[in-house]
């Protein structure tokens, strides 16, 4: 039996496939291609496939992994055409391999951020946004697993960050903490709009550009 990761893209109108539906995709996809997955034992047994870091409903990315298991040995090198033959709008495999590093050493993600404005772009947004996130603590509510509201700062989980203004637009480009814990690009938006309703964007989009490892390096 061999171990696999997949290296995907999911954008365009594919945002909006919700993590279990995306499941089901691979798993239809797989099954054309006719790859035979290693599925769990007992008395319900499922495909063995797993999503290294969960991509929420709406926010592209570059650079998901998707590990799963095939009953044969193989190095996967030949598998993003194949599979691509079969995606739907929006999802690209990219890459597929052996993997080395397990998933508990992805440490950071490198993000991008868009605050759109209707109306164009608020005098001085950039530095007002930059001194917000400069502070020692930027505390806002966060929902919680059980579905509940708590506070949380999101200071300490944010890296580095830098802005850039366009027409209509500001882009934050960040790295920030990708698990335990780790902190979802869209509550960069949800900050400024909490702490500076003045600059609350007209819509916001997230997207995910590399994982890293502790070091900084590309995570595969």
């Amino acid at each position: 039996m061999g171990k696999l990761r997949l290296l995907f893209a999911k954008e365009g109108r594919a945002v909006y496939i919700s993590h279990l539906d995306l499941l089901r995709t691979f798993q239809r996809v797989f099954l054309r291609q006719g790859l035979v997955l290693r599925h769990s034992q007992g008395f319900h047994p499922h495909p063995i496939l797993s999503f290294a870091l969960p991509l929420p409903v709406g926010q592209s990315s570059v650079c998901e992994l998707l590990d799963f298991e095939v009953t044969e040995e193989l190095d996967g090198k030949d598998l993003p055409e194949k599979l691509n033959r079969f995606m739907p709008e929006g999802i690209r495999a990219r890459d597929c391999y052996i993997p080395v590093w397990p998933v508990r050493e992805l440490a950071g993600l490198r993000c991008q951020v868009e605050l759109l404005y209707d109306g164009g772009v608020p005098d001085g947004a950039a530095e007002q946004v930059g001194a917000l996130f400069a502070k020692e603590s930027v505390v806002i509510q966060k929902r919680t697993k059980r579905k509940a509201m708590a506070d949380v700062d999101i200071r300490p989980m944010l890296q580095s960050l830098t802005l850039a203004e366009e027409p209509g637009l500001l882009r934050l480009e960040a790295v920030v903490s990708a698990q335990n814990p780790g902190l979802n690009p869209a509550l960069l938006a949800a900050a400024v709009g909490a702490y500076l309703p003045e600059l609350a964007p007209d819509f916001v989009q997230a997207r995910r550009l590399e994982l890293l490892d502790a070091g900084g390096g590309v995570f595969r």
